[in-house]
């Protein structure tokens, strides 16, 4: 199997080149990624729960789905892509905004980050991958909020630094 290859960017999301994701985490270089943020109509965020044998952040809850973009892709076309891999539906997305963040892990990765964060909206039972996906559940936003103060050991690391973005986002837009 080939290794996944990410798309290096400078801070104005300019791509430089391309790495092996591994090599990419292993040396915090800046690369393209995204994370996608689905709600229903209830106002209800989709979680996912990383499956219980990722080489990082096993059991942790996070983001609807998120990954990084492949050469020539665009970022909507990853983030449908990523979308139907893990949690095997389909739906709209739309680009919010975008943000670099780094986060280190404690097996010695870590993520640095340009991260484009994408909405789109779905309020039927997802089909998730259990190769990729342990669990899911859908959330009120502030319950969210609160469950991540009160039990931060629960959420990946990335998750909790996006998720503080999103909200103010969200939050602004209402």
């Amino acid at each position: 199997m080939v290794e996944e290859k990410v798309i290096l960017v400078d801070a104005n999301d300019n791509p430089i080149g391309l790495m092996n994701k591994l090599e990419a985490h292993e040396k915090a270089v800046l690369h393209r990624a995204f994370s996608v943020f689905i709600l229903n109509d209830k106002n209800e965020l989709m979680l996912q729960q990383r499956a219980h044998h990722k080489y990082h952040s096993p059991l942790l809850w996070t983001n609807t789905c998120c990954s990084h973009q492949r050469e020539n892709e665009t970022n909507i076309q990853a983030g449908t892509r990523r979308l139907r891999e893990e949690m095997g539906f389909e739906t709209e997305l739309k680009e919010m905004f975008h943000f670099i963040y780094k986060a280190p892990f404690d097996n010695g990765l870590t993520e640095h980050e340009l991260d484009h964060v994408m909405l789109g909206y779905y309020n039927d039972v997802p089909d998730i991958n259990k190769d990729e996906v342990e669990n899911w559940k859908w959330m009120k936003i502030e319950e969210v909020k609160n469950d991540m103060i009160a039990n931060p050991n629960l959420y990946t690391v990335w998750f909790k630094i996006i998720f503080e973005e999103f909200y103010h986002h969200f939050d602004d837009n209402k």
